[in-house]
């Protein structure tokens, strides 16, 4: 289930609307699990960055009522905070400026190519031009300095809506969960800008 929280972030000149999502097992054994999907609304990228100040998702319990009126008053509270400590990740991240030499960097070291058969070093070196086209050229990225909130906006951009490679069945329910439980990519890149 996904509900849209009543709350309008405005974050770096950026609108930002978060959205909880619940997920449970579809057998009922395990506890109803709440994350945090925060979407840009200029681009509709989501920016659910693994903060170490704020959890991204949780457990809620099952069980009598009072646990459930506890833990949704818990989830709202974790999701305030996780969306309070986001907008100062990007207002950090808008005032880190990064070169044109740091973004190709950082893209090599998303896409690595050691190790790989010619055929995926191709279908790499595709996908490191798609990021640098969205870096680059994005149109909802104009506005925004090249600093790293664009990068990791590019980052998101293409992690949540470029076309596979080979496109399954169940490619948009896998999408979507690897988005909410935080996505691998997006992590990567927000973990390399952090370092810098």
């Amino acid at each position: 289930m996904l509900a849209k929280l009543p709350q309008r972030y405005i974050i770096s000149g950026d609108e930002i609307i978060p959205y909880l999502v619940f997920m449970n097992a579809h057998n009922g054994t395990e506890a109803i699990k709440a994350a945090m999907a925060p979407i840009r609304v200029v681009c509709q990228n989501t920016l659910n960055l693994a903060l170490s100040t704020a959890k991204r998702s949780w457990p809620n319990h099952v069980g009598d009522i009072q646990r459930k009126l506890e833990d949704a008053r818990h989830t709202l509270l974790y999701a305030d905070l996780y969306m309070k400590e986001l907008g100062k990740a990007i207002d950090q991240l808008n005032q880190q400026k990064i070169s044109d030499r740091k973004v190709y960097g950082y893209i090599d070291v998303l896409f690595s190519l050691a190790d790989h058969a010619s055929e995926q070093k191709k279908n790499l070196c595709r996908m490191k031009e798609d990021v640098k086209t969205r870096y680059f050229d994005a149109p909802a990225l104009t506005y925004v300095r090249k600093n790293t909130y664009r990068f990791i906006n590019a980052v998101s951009d293409f992690a949540t809506h470029a076309r596979p490679l080979r496109e399954r069945a169940n490619y948009r329910e896998n999408l979507f969960a690897r988005t909410v439980d935080g996505n691998a990519m997006i992590d990567k890149a927000f973990e390399l800008v952090k370092a810098a």
